[in-house]
């Protein structure tokens, strides 16, 4: 069998493979009209809305929160080596 004879069959192989390949694509993705042209939307979440009295008890409620944080420190503290 010379060289030219197995890149021959070799290329014929890959076309049949294509071919089946392309059919078998055919069948797990149907065409869409214009699938192309016009892909999925997508909408953009932004930033929810409060309202000045939610802000307001949130605020308060983190401010008691840090009050609270700040007067639990017990003494001990651990330096700045972390020893």
């Amino acid at each position: 069998m010379s060289l030219d004879t197995i890149l021959a069959e070799l290329k014929a192989e890959r076309d049949r493979l294509n071919q089946a390949i392309a059919a078998l694509e055919g069948v797990t993705r149907p065409e869409r009209p214009n699938a192309a042209a016009a892909p999925p939307k997508r909408r953009k979440r932004g930033r929810a809305k409060m309202s000045a009295k939610t802000r307001q008890r949130l605020s308060e409620a983190k401010k008691e929160w840090w009050a609270k944080k700040k007067g639990e420190g017990s003494g001990k503290r651990r330096s700045k080596s972390g020893i």
